[in-house]
């Protein structure tokens, strides 16, 4: 999936990793960026068009949906982080409504133009989706149901052609967690790392050194290969 002459989506696009995916994807030859963003951006390149899209806005995706008429590559970056207590269940549900329901809802909305361009799923997610952190449960609840999500559309779609990947990249040099006195890798060395996963086709994409220390035993791991061994099951039962 190289994305010159591509038509891609990016959630988050007004700051950290958003922003330099889509300066990475023109930087690659993308014809159209739409910039999901929640507040109106105003882009200095033509090939860039501004969305406002809050993911927990129904009405807002379902414009989104009418306003893109072509997509190649859904990029679902937007999220949030909080250090709120397991207690909290609004915390929770907040976590839940941006991280898991956003990307839900406007994957199902855009997924008509991606089952038509045969493109790709890129889901933004975390290295908390696969180990809690427990300073802050509620995110890494939610990245690690949206990890399962990320799974369910592979293998639901591989008939259709349709790409799905799952970044689980470490701590990145964002406002996210600017607080956290941890090494940190630059957003703008994260977006290229996952645009040159994409052009591979790397189901799992560690985009980072941190995390890039866990995907050779992901790759060769009992939980990728239970993955497979699932995914068969889709593809027995639709056979019978």
């Amino acid at each position: 999936m190289t994305l010159t002459g591509k038509t891609v989506l990016i959630t988050g696009a007004n700051r950290g990793l958003g922003r330099a995916l889509v300066e990475e994807a023109l930087s690659r030859g993308a014809e159209r960026v739409y910039a999901g963003t929640r507040q109106a951006l105003n882009p200095t390149d033509e090939r860039v068009t501004p969305l406002v899209l809050d993911l927990t806005d129904a009405a807002q995706i379902n414009h989104a949906a009418e306003t893109v008429d072509s997509l190649d590559v859904l990029i679902n970056n937007a999220g949030v982080y909080g250090y709120e207590d397991l207690a909290d269940r609004a915390a929770l549900e907040r976590h839940l409504a941006v991280n898991l329901f956003g990307p839900y809802a406007l994957t199902q909305a855009l997924l008509p133009r991606l089952i038509e361009s045969q493109g790709a799923i890129v889901n933004v997610l975390s290295l908390a989706a696969v180990a809690a952190l427990p300073i802050s449960p509620a995110y890494s609840i939610s990245k690690a149901a949206a990890l399962s999500l990320t799974q369910s559309l592979r293998a639901t779609l591989a008939g259709q052609s349709v790409g799905v990947h799952a970044v689980l990249p470490g701590p990145m040099d964002t406002d996210m967690v600017r607080d956290l006195e941890i090494p940190k890798t630059s957003p703008q060395s994260a977006a290229a790392a996952i645009l040159d996963a994409l052009d591979k086709g790397e189901e799992e994409i560690f985009p980072d050194p941190f995390s890039q220390t866990l995907a050779d035993s992901w790759n060769g791991g009992a939980v990728k290969a239970l993955e497979r061994q699932n995914a068969a099951l889709l593809g027995a039962a639709q056979n019978q």
